[in-house]
């Protein structure tokens, strides 16, 4: 397997988008932005479909509709209904786009398939690079940022006494979640980035409340499911982001059912 080129460059590619996921993960969970990173891989659809109507690769197209989203979406009010409201409007625009685009590109079978469901083992060198490149920054930056971002994210309101610029990090972070979206689709697709940017690390929270724990923990699932999925794609040729998709909603139900018999047991200590 390690042989062939493409299946190489599709491990080192993984390999940093998982890290990358299960970094960003555990601040998507904690700041309650799902939803938000939903929307912004059917915005992802759209700039991928972009990317092949005028003929740019697919991270390129994908990169400029999910950033000017999130810096459209980090000017709003921090009201929730109105954000959310802004922010489901834009996402049925954009998939409405999506689907215009790959048709006037006249490729819409093979192109939509690669947009929607990943095309991490078809990815060259230079795409390889780019996607290292983009890992590295979106950890580096962080990292730069993590004591005040953690602060904001775990106890906003304390965040906010302690006149943190909530709106700052807020933004910025909104650009690297952008940026984690559209990595992470060349994996998974725009239709399953959720799965690999929130359930590892919804997963890891059932095992550790330590954040740097809930981290390393939501790093390792990203890691197994993307290694296992890769694997199990070459040996039978089905979709990586199947595999992948299959693992985590699994580690999901089994984390949850854990945590589940460990208060039923804990409950029957106390009454005891």
């Amino acid at each position: 397997m390690f042989d062939l080129d493409f299946m190489r460059y599709a491990y080192i590619a993984s390999t940093f988008i998982a890290i990358t996921s299960g970094v960003m993960g555990v601040f998507i969970v904690a700041r309650k932005m799902s939803f938000l990173t939903h929307t912004l891989s059917e915005i992802g659809f759209a700039g991928g479909a972009f990317a092949v109507f005028v003929g740019w690769p697919l991270l390129n197209g994908m990169l400029t509709f999910t950033l000017l989203s999130s810096i459209l979406v980090g000017q709003l009010s921090p009201n929730n209904e109105r954000r959310e409201s802004a922010t489901t409007a834009v996402s049925g625009l954009c998939f409405g786009l999506g689907i215009l685009f790959l048709s006037l590109s006249n490729k819409m079978s093979s192109s939509a398939t690669n947009i929607l469901f990943g095309s991490i083992v078809g990815i060259s060198n230079y795409e390889v690079k780019q996607l290292v490149i983009l890992s590295i920054f979106v950890v580096v930056m962080v990292g730069l940022i993590f004591k005040p971002l953690k602060f904001d994210s775990f106890d906003h309101i304390g965040a906010t006494a302690a006149d943190i610029n909530v709106h700052l990090f807020s933004i910025i972070f909104l650009l690297l979640l952008a940026i984690s979206v559209s990595i992470a689709a060349q994996i998974v697709g725009s239709l399953l980035i959720f799965i690999l940017l929130t359930l590892p690390a919804a997963s890891a929270q059932y095992f550790t409340h330590r954040i740097s724990f809930i981290i390393l923990l939501s790093i390792v699932f990203c890691l197994v499911g993307t290694y296992l999925g890769l694997a199990l794609a070459y040996i039978t040729n089905w979709p990586v982001s199947f595999f992948v998709a299959t693992f985590e909603v699994g580690l999901y139900f089994i984390a949850l059912f854990i945590n589940k018999l460990g208060t039923l047991v804990n409950q029957q200590k106390i009454k005891g």
